[in-house]
């Protein structure tokens, strides 16, 4: 067979997601490869992948250690479901998983970010109808915030574009305001004002009753909305509410998950322990898609009191605990350990903070966000609203540098194994194009 994986076609048969396509097509961007911190472009150009895939190859791109156990795994078991039946990999995997998470016993397997918040969200819902309080149906997210493209999560989130051409969604949805306070501009990681914002959620227990609500689910640091970490105490806030108020607390932790906080997830780096929350992304470095539920041993149980014959959870998907997947989240998680990769986000973090506010003062920058190996420049807006993030991607691709446009701003997630050098070459390449 010939191979054909550099050579593009007509560009019309893929329906690319989230692409303005017609702007894709004048000037397709491709990589044809891909190796540690690099992409390597169809014309045979390199690229620093300053986003990580997208938000996701933590652990650089193509290791050899990963690949090795996805080849072994395809060529010994390639397929088994886990309805009624089972394989071993699958068990070792969500073995594995659950020793990174302290309180946290078990994890519901999915294959993508989207279907693990569906996935959280159906079970808070579920677990309430077990205990008899089938009434609690409202679910909060936040303004801002992204929790996905499926039903449930597209309802929570809190991005109006990514909702208009779709009607009617989970009807039984209430949104908190967002923290993006503008006394908060250029704050280096958590800003100190917007604590009083979880104060929202108490507001939606006195008007809808909250013995009507079910879960309310954040991102700890909002990312695909414009990266905005958490004001101090407000992650506490909420936990305190959700306690006073039987309410389950969800965080979607699909991006600061395995690392990219400098610890395995972002509710230990904060101190807030959640009773649900969502992976994907980083769980199998991108090789294979994977994701994730994480559930308290308080939720689980809530499950087991029907007939032992009968499934505890009406729910679930052809590939969930995929074998491949399997081994490539056990090969993730080995590196992650054997390469000391999270400990490499705490020593490299305060690096990447200081790049990316050095770039404070030029012109067109008014906002600078950061937590962890996550940050956000926000420009100025300049025409329509994008067009300032659009154009710095362009012209940052071409320099050599691949970011994440988000509105009038460009997100920055590089793979956790980057270095001190990198990050200076990254910061010298955005002050050269920032400041022309």
């Amino acid at each position: 067979m010939n191979d054909q994986s550099s050579i593009p076609n007509d560009l019309d048969s893929f329906w690319m997601p989230f692409t303005a396509s017609r702007w894709f097509k004048d000037r397709p961007r491709m990589m044809t490869g891909a190796e540690g911190l690099y992409y390597t472009s169809m014309e045979g150009k390199k690229l620093i992948d300053g986003t990580g895939g997208l938000w996701c190859c933590n652990a650089g791109h193509n290791h050899p250690y990963i690949v090795a156990a996805i080849q072994k795994q395809a060529a010994t078991l390639d397929f088994a479901h886990s309805f009624n039946q089972g394989h071993p990999i699958a068990f070792q995997a969500a073995s594995r998983l659950v020793e990174l998470a302290p309180g946290f016993d078990h994890v519901f397997l999915t294959n993508s970010g989207s279907e693990s918040v569906d996935t959280a969200l159906k079970i808070a819902l579920a677990y309430h109808a077990a205990r008899g309080e089938g009434q609690r149906r409202i679910l909060v997210g936040r303004q801002k915030a992204y929790h996905g493209i499926n039903f449930g999560g597209l309802s929570v989130g809190g991005i109006g574009l990514n909702k208009g051409q779709f009607g009617t969604l989970y009807p039984s949805v209430q949104h908190m305001r967002h923290t993006n306070l503008p006394q908060n501009a250029f704050t280096k990681g958590s800003p100190e004002n917007g604590a009083d914002l979880a104060d929202d959620l108490a507001m939606i227990c006195e008007t809808q009753g909250a013995h009507t609500i079910a879960a309310v689910i954040v991102e700890p640091v909002s990312g695909a909305g414009g990266v905005f970490p958490p004001p101090v105490g407000y992650l506490q806030r909420l936990r305190e509410i959700c306690d006073a108020n039987g309410i389950l607390l969800i965080f979607d932790e699909v991006i600061t998950g395995f690392g990219r906080m400098g610890t395995a997830f972002a509710y230990q780096h904060y101190g807030v322990r959640p009773d649900l929350f969502t992976v994907a992304k980083g769980m199998t470095n991108a090789t294979v898609p994977m994701g994730g539920v994480f559930a308290t041993s308080n939720v689980r149980e809530a499950f087991l009191s029907g007939p032992a014959n009968m499934p505890d959870l009406f729910h679930g998907y052809t590939y969930s605990g995929h074998p491949l997947a399997s081994a490539a989240c056990i090969a993730t998680l080995d590196v992650y350990r054997d390469e000391g990769i999270f400990e490499n986000v705490a020593k490299m973090a305060p690096l990447f903070q200081e790049m990316l506010h050095s770039l404070k003062g030029i012109e067109k920058v008014v906002d600078i966000r950061n937590a962890g190996l996550i940050g956000a420049v926000q420009l100025a807006q300049d025409g329509p609203v994008g067009a300032a993030g659009r154009a710095a991607y362009e012209r940052l691709w071409d320099k050599g540098l691949v970011v994440r446009p988000i509105g009038d701003s460009f997100a920055l997630s590089p793979p956790l194994t980057i270095d001190a050098a990198t990050i200076e070459k990254i910061g010298e390449l955005l002050r050269a194009d920032l400041s022309a």
